[in-house]
């Protein structure tokens, strides 16, 4: 009996050996998108106030007196008390279903939530008001996740739900079926369907979407200036929206320009008549995602090739804008995956992925001095303050205290 016993064993093992007999070699590691939704019955609910909660994935960050806001990829904001640098407080979260930007101007709040425009009264941090929202006047804000390997569908609801962002993860997936999948997709049809269902100003990092310029706010989508009249802090009045090109992704102001940010190049607008911003030039440079900051007679660029943006390599470009109607590259630099970057006076900030952040001196365009790398974290985008340099990136928020010629680590704290 125990002869027999041995001999089924045997034979189980020998199953499950030949069914797992993949080496190792055969599989590799992906970047999988999975689409992040929520109900139309919990969009249409609108903004929440709760208590601070952990960060799934830290996007854009915005200064506003002695507050930073940091935001949690499509779910909304969290909102810090940074009085002390040295010790910043997480104070709340502000559930805003879609979000990706924010602008502040004399404590009210403009927030995308998907489509809409949603205004907000911050002059009580501890009793946030919503005091208006405009429906369905932004478009294309649900950006495609160019960088992933894998792209899946599965489970969503277009009937029910609605399409507020992408999650991505890092998975372990059969080479095979991932080359016979061609990466997986989603149907373009669902899409549509989905998408067509029923005290001054603080400061954004490089990849902001959202730019007010006095009584002015611009919100780029990936065709179009959204122009919105905000002279009536709690009646924003929406105007024309300009055509601007294609893929674009952020947006700079200095003076009366716009400096356009997109997967194709930087395009530049004149604002003197600040309800119709209109085209004055733009620089080309091959496919790649990128955002744009300007001092100066110069706008630096950081592109970020290697991945759906289309380009193969990463790089900072220079470009001379003494001449703003024919702006031309003055030099450039190699570089692994810039995301953000940021000036303070002399100093150059830029924020490269999980090359960490670079610090230069650019005194001189033509030969940049490092004058510090931070090698061990990964970044994603920066703003100089005139105190000190605040950052984010990898669910951490950083700020550094500027010296003569470096900066140094005041302090650090987790998001999650």
């Amino acid at each position: 009996m125990k002869k027999k016993v041995l001999v089924i064993l045997s034979l189980v093992t020998l199953v499950f050996v030949s069914c797992d007999d993949k080496d190792d070699s055969d599989y590799a590691d992906y970047l999988v998108a999975k689409p992040l939704v929520v109900s139309k019955a919990e969009f249409a609910a609108g903004v929440d106030i709760i208590a601070p909660r952990p960060i799934d994935e830290s996007g854009k960050v915005y200064t506003y007196k002695d507050y930073i806001f940091i935001n949690d990829k499509s779910q909304g904001i969290h909102v810090i008390d940074n009085s002390n640098p040295q010790q910043p407080k997480k104070i709340s979260f502000i559930k805003i279903p879609g979000n990706v930007d924010i602008s502040v101007k004399d404590d009210f709040l403009f927030a995308d939530s998907l489509m809409d425009l949603v205004v907000l009264d911050i002059s009580d941090l501890n009793n946030i008001k919503q005091v208006s929202r405009l429906e369905n006047v932004l478009y294309g804000n649900v950006f495609w996740p160019f960088e992933a390997d894998i792209i899946e569908y599965d489970g969503y609801d277009y009937e029910n739900e609605i399409l507020v962002g992408w999650e991505t993860v890092t998975e372990r997936r059969l080479i095979e079926e991932v080359q016979q999948n061609g990466g997986g997709g989603i149907f373009f049809e669902d899409m549509a369907l989905a998408n067509s269902a029923d005290g001054g100003t603080g400061q954004g990092g490089s990849l902001a979407r959202f730019k007010i310029v006095d009584d002015y706010l611009y919100a780029v989508d990936s065709h179009n200036i959204n122009v919105f009249d905000i002279s009536d802090l709690e009646n924003p009045q929406n105007l024309e929206d300009v055509y601007a090109g294609f893929d674009i992704e952020t947006i700079f102001n200095r003076d009366n320009h716009l400096f356009l940010g997109s997967m194709s190049g930087m395009y530049i607008y004149d604002i003197s008549s600040p309800a119709t911003p209109t085209f004055v030039s733009e620089f080309q440079h091959g496919t790649a995602c990128d955002p744009v900051v300007v001092d100066g007679d110069y706008a630096y660029v950081t592109l970020r090739g290697g991945n759906g943006c289309g380009a193969l390599e990463s790089g900072l470009f220079i470009v001379d804008i003494s001449e703003i109607t024919e702006p031309k590259l003055a030099t450039s630099y190699p570089m692994d995956e810039p995301y953000g970057l940021g000036i303070k006076d002399e100093k150059l900030f830029i924020c490269d992925g999980s090359s960490g952040l670079k610090v230069y001196d650019k005194t001189d365009i033509e030969d940049l001095k490092t004058l510090n790398h931070f090698k061990d974290i990964v970044t994603f985008d920066v703003i100089p303050l005139e105190s000190h340099l605040i950052m984010v990136g990898d669910e951490v928020l950083y700020q550094y205290e500027y010296l003569d010629n470096k900066i140094k680590l005041i302090s650090q704290i987790g998001l999650n």
